[in-house]
């Protein structure tokens, strides 16, 4: 072969292997091998992307054959032996063929995404969304140019020398201007600006009105703040979403809206949850007026079914014959509890991290708290609260458990809350001291028998009364 031959082989060889070579050496002076893993959302595709997809297969089945490794090293070694041997053996056009078959076989590796790249760059930037980011579709498009010059060189070297210009033919012309054409629209888009993503001060997502951010609606800043994690009892963004630029998110935002909105504007729709941005969901009551209306639609149903539950419960807990002392209380008062973590507790001021263990699982206390078994983790409770100025007579009659505590008071300000906020009057009538609180308990059975329990099946009376004694008393 000529010089010239030699010379183009080399080239071709050596392209193939500096990333390899550059990315093995960098992971033994810093520790990275150059390898990334992304991931992008996206809706819908154009025809560019989706011929990509249809070639994407056969194309991963050739490429993990040895003869592709190291981007095509091999191959271009074994193209070259066989060239060599075809000229020594006087049949160098079976080594040009051998030789071009390889390089078309790299090329289709490369040029086929470059072109369908362009073609969805020509239809539109909306049709670019499904290759990636940016700064993915640049890195992509420029490796694949790179790859490009290794086959290019491999088909220039097993060229057969010509004498004088030789007009190019029509295939090679187009081929050179749809190159030229993407190189161009890379340069342009690696040169356009990051998209802007606001700060929260920017954003004036704390409502101080000190915000920068004045060419978006209140509408959109609100959904931004959302999505980044600076709206008021947000911890955290929504991943992937809280760094994305704010047009990026925005533009979304509104084509999740538009979904929505062909669904009722139900975020929990199935075309919703299963769109690539359905993320954003949950940020979308700000931005979306269809959305907006659905959920202040379902609180009002949920606010009015919940309503409906408390009013029964009320009901069936007013049903209960009410309980009649034997001596009379300085105050009694009739409550339906609610609670979610199986009791319901009272802590006065400065001691609301006080946890007290249970006695018989029933009652327990510490100084300045209280805690009273009450559902089976969550449920409703007809309770009975009795405040005393002298200890009242035991009742055990008609109660299938009855416990008796010591009950420390600092302030004299013990109530009872439940998990909706609701408190009883004042327990502690004495003011600061001892006390003892009595309590009585049936239908804890009813409860632990079936998982829906009938309405009222918890009853307590709690009677609170000075005492000086410490040890607790099981009486029933």
């Amino acid at each position: 072969m000529p010089r010239r031959s030699w010379i183009l082989w080399s080239t071709a060889l050596l392209l193939t292997l500096i990333p390899d070579v550059f990315f093995w050496i960098r992971s033994l002076l810093v520790g990275d091998d150059g390898g990334r893993s992304y991931a992008w959302m996206w809706v819908g595709s154009c025809l560019g992307n989706q011929i990509n997809d249809l070639i994407g297969y056969p194309e991963r089945l050739i490429r993990v054959l040895p003869l592709f490794w190291f981007g095509g090293a091999p191959m271009i070694v074994v193209a070259c032996a066989c060239c060599y041997l075809s000229v020594r053996t006087g049949r160098a056009r079976l080594g040009r063929i051998i030789a071009r078959s390889g390089a078309v076989t790299l090329l289709f590796f490369r040029l086929p995404e470059l072109l369908l790249f362009t073609l969805d760059g020509a239809l539109g930037p909306r049709c670019l969304e499904a290759w990636g980011p940016s700064a993915i579709l640049s890195w992509n498009a420029g490796m694949d140019l790179y790859f490009l010059a290794p086959p290019i060189l491999v088909l220039l070297a097993v060229r057969p020398a010509r004498r004088g210009y030789v007009r190019r033919g029509r295939f090679a012309r187009t081929a050179v201007a749809a190159l030229t054409l993407m190189t161009t629209f890379l340069v342009v888009d690696r040169a356009a600006p990051p998209g802007k993503v606001s700060s929260e001060g920017e954003l004036d997502c704390a409502g101080f009105g000190g915000g920068t951010v004045h060419d978006l609606t209140k509408a959109e800043k609100d959904f931004l703040c959302q999505v980044r994690g600076y709206a008021p009892f947000m911890n955290n963004g929504i991943e992937i979403w809280d760094k994305a630029p704010d047009r990026v998110v925005l533009t979304q935002g509104r084509d999740l809206c538009r979904l929505a909105g062909q669904h009722g504007g139900e975020i929990n729709a199935p075309a919703v949850r299963a769109a690539p941005h359905a993320a954003l969901a949950g940020a979308l009551g700000s931005l979306c007026p269809a959305v907006a209306r659905a959920q202040e639609l379902a609180g009002r149903r949920q606010q009015e079914e919940e309503d409906a539950y408390v009013a029964k419960e009320e009901k069936a807990c007013a049903a209960h014959p009410a309980h009649r002392p034997k001596i009379k209380p300085v105050r009694q008062h009739r409550a339906t509890t609610w609670t979610e973590f199986w009791t319901i507790n009272g802590w006065e001021d400065g001691y609301e991290d006080a946890s007290p263990d249970l006695v018989k699982e029933l009652i327990g206390s510490e100084r300045g708290a209280l805690a009273i078994w009450a559902a089976d983790e969550v449920g409703y409770a007809c309770v009975t609260t009795e405040s005393y100025t002298r200890r009242p007579p035991l009742e055990t009659k008609g109660w299938k458990e009855v416990v008796e505590v010591a009950y420390e008071s600092p302030t004299g300000s013990l109530t009872l809350g439940d998990g909706l906020g609701n408190t009883s009057p004042k327990l502690t009538t004495s003011g600061p001291g001892s006390y003892r609180v009595r309590v009585h308990l049936r239908g804890r059975e009813r409860v632990y028998q079936v998982p829906y329990p009938p309405d009222g099946a918890v009853e307590l009376l709690i009677m609170v009364f000075p005492g000086k004694r410490k040890e607790p008393a099981v009486y029933r």
